[in-house]
């Protein structure tokens, strides 16, 4: 019992010469850097810390802007089903037959583009204007393509019905426009010889 004690009380001593003998080598080294030095290093360490704390600040003014710019965002995208249901309104009451061609229909129709307006001018003020679509050139940042309809008179890719109406709040998209797109027309004497070549190069595989 007491050799291991004995044993057990040296390796203490001998690990406390050791950290001695480091916290000496360290205080050696810092004895022996040049004060020009340790005040480039100070420098280079004030210097990292103030570029942390000015890229923190500025992520907070960001976060900050953006919360005030768009902070409504998500109320914004709710309103244009507001606006979206009017023209569905709209174009319910033009359609059925017993109002067509009727005053109060006419009334009703004016009433409606009144409000639609309104809100239009409301969410303009508030920086949320409408995408412009119809003869523009597709975009797939601001217009979603929804079908392709044949027209020689336009370039292919122009955009020649708009679907639903697409919405910007400032330079951030809120909803992207519903469109149709031109494409040539098809020569249908042209597409049936293609059809009819490519039959007859079937059966010709299976011939052999």
């Amino acid at each position: 019992m007491e050799k291991e004690e004995n044993q057990h009380d040296n390796s203490n001593n001998q690990e406390e010469i050791r950290d001695n003998k480091n916290t000496e080598d360290t205080s050696k080294t810092d004895e022996n850097i040049n004060p020009e030095d340790k005040i480039k290093e100070l420098e280079d360490r004030l210097a990292r810390a103030y570029a942390e704390i000015e890229n923190q600040r500025r992520r907070f003014e960001k976060e900050k802007d953006d919360a005030f710019d768009y902070g409504g965002f998500a109320l914004a995208k709710e309103t244009l089903n507001l606006i979206d249901n009017l023209e569905r309104s709209k174009i319910a009451l033009e359609n059925d037959e017993k109002l067509k061609s009727t005053e109060g229909l006419k009334k009703i129709i004016e009433h409606l583009d009144i409000i639609q307006k309104d809100m239009l001018s409301i969410l303009k003020k508030n920086n949320i204007e409408e995408i412009k679509s119809v003869d523009q050139k597709l975009d797939p940042n601001l217009h979603q393509a929804m079908l392709e309809i044949e027209d020689d008179n336009k370039e292919t890719g122009t955009v020649v019905q708009e679907i639903q109406k697409g919405f910007m709040m400032k330079e951030r998209l809120l909803r992207p426009a519903l469109v149709a797109v031109s494409k040539k027309t098809i020569n249908k004497e042209e597409n049936s010889k293609k059809n009819q070549k490519s039959e007859e190069n079937q059966s010709k595989s299976k011939e052999n």
